[in-house]
């Protein structure tokens, strides 16, 4: 009797066991992720579209470079012509990753330099595309340039001087009566018959050295993803305008200076602008091909 009912309460203990060991091999299966392995189930950013880097130094016509630096068709010698126009491969130990040219050529008038730079930016996290990477290495090169605030629109200066005359409008009678005043009596410093008045010829008219907003360091439209202009003229009246756009994971940088042979001279803004940026837009359009 006693064997009996040992039996029974034996079988219930491995059934049991057998039901416990059965339930760990579904919880631990190969389909369900192990703690903290979240990120290796987490989706990979779409790699950048670009996947290696065109040839700096040929990457620009013979016809262009004789443009930027007139000092090449000056050169009599075959042998150093034909040099200038290769140019300088910058130092780099990827060039799939960073490549980049100088050219440099002395005239009679001025020393001009020229700089292309190609960056192909490569996210190393995978949760982060190379062109969210790439528009983050762009932003800090615009944050370096320090571009000025854009001048206000027509529409918006209008707007402004609606809202000045709602201000004078609102004034008090009192003020009104004193600004009149002010703005009539002979003895003021406005008056015309004063020297240093604020409708003197001297103070009216901008000075020579006033650059037009057209010209000024700004952002670019209709270049790559995003592209902005800078222009600084140096102390030694050396004038370097630089131009980056972004297409894509690629960052493109032209470089072009100009230092006049006398500290007299003081190279054009408009023209060094407009070859800068035609080239920009030549290689933004390669980029496409």
């Amino acid at each position: 009797m006693h064997r009996k009912a040992y039996v029974p309460g034996v079988a219930m203990l491995l059934a049991a066991v057998l039901t416990a060991c059965t339930g760990s091999e579904d919880s631990g299966s190969a389909d369900d992720p192990l703690p903290g392995d979240a990120a290796a189930t987490a989706p990979t950013a779409e790699p950048g579209r670009y996947d290696t880097l065109p040839e700096p130094c040929g990457s620009v016509d013979h016809g262009t470079l004789a443009s930027f630096l007139p000092g090449i068709k000056q050169l009599t010698d075959e042998e150093q012509r034909q040099q200038a126009y290769e140019g300088e491969a910058t130092q780099t130990y990827d060039t799939d990753r960073k490549a980049g040219c100088r050219w440099k050529v002395e005239s009679a008038t001025a020393t001009d330099y020229l700089f292309v730079d190609f960056e192909r930016v490569v996210s190393y996290d995978r949760t982060v595309s190379d062109d969210s990477k790439a528009q983050e290495v762009y932003g800090g090169r615009v944050e370096a340039a320090d571009l000025p605030e854009p001048a206000p629109s027509p529409s918006e200066s209008a707007d402004d001087s609606d809202d000045d005359s709602d201000d004078d409008s609102t004034a008090s009678p009192s003020d009104s009566a004193a600004s009149g005043s002010a703005s009539t009596s002979p003895n003021s410093s406005g008056s015309s018959g004063s020297s240093g008045s604020s409708g003197s010829p001297a103070t009216a008219n901008p000075t020579a050295s006033t650059t037009p907003a057209s010209l000024q360091p700004r952002t670019l439209d209709g270049l790559g993803d995003e592209a902005f202009l800078d222009d600084a003229l140096g102390t030694s009246r050396q004038r370097t305008v630089t131009v980056v756009f972004r297409t894509s994971n690629v960052i493109v940088t032209v470089e072009y200076e100009e230092q006049p042979a006398t500290t007299t001279d003081v190279p054009d803004s408009e023209e060094m602008q407009d070859r800068a940026r035609k080239l920009a837009e030549w290689l933004a359009e390669s980029f496409d091909d």
